[in-house]
């Protein structure tokens, strides 16, 4: 399993613009991308009522209780998860190793429209952070540590 992703502002910007086509040809209401541990890494289209932590969370928890039992029956992992309610429903599939891409619909759309352009955003989004994932983790003068000089000035030029 992958640790640590790392998304450079170049592949965010991508990222954003996969998760904003979704949005607009599933007819979804908000898609979160999302990785193994519930960390939110980006999502479109969520009201600002929507509680992304817990639902990131807990979508999280989801998939990986049912990898559980995928593999009690033999399988390396169920990689779709539908969660029909009387108003709103979740899609949730696998990206790659280390994400999930969860999607938040209602009865204005069909599970078979999300499911076909998420299988297509993943393909995407996992060419991108494979992509992210070969490029230097460190760049720019705020990735390496300070020498001892330039703490000394940082210091001295602090606001007391």
């Amino acid at each position: 399993m992958l640790h640590d992703v790392v998304i450079h502002e170049a592949d965010g910007a991508r990222i954003d613009g996969v998760l904003s086509r979704f949005i607009a040809d599933s007819n979804s209401s908000a898609v979160l991308l999302i990785d193994r541990s519930g960390q939110l890494l980006a999502m479109a289209g969520a009201s600002p009522s929507l509680d992304t932590v817990s639902i990131s969370a807990l979508a999280a928890g989801a998939f990986s209780s049912t990898a559980a039992l995928a593999r009690l029956l033999g399988e390396t992992e169920f990689s779709v998860l539908f969660h029909e309610g009387s108003k709103e429903s979740l899609h949730v599939s696998t990206v790659d190793d280390g994400t999930i891409l969860l999607a938040i619909f209602d009865d204005h759309t069909t599970v078979g429209m999300v499911r076909l352009f998420a299988r297509e955003a993943s393909k995407t989004i996992g060419k991108i952070l494979e992509d992210s994932r070969l490029r230097p983790r460190r760049i720019g003068a705020l990735a390496t540590p300070l020498s001892a000089d330039e703490a000394r000035r940082a210091i001295r030029h602090r606001p007391v």
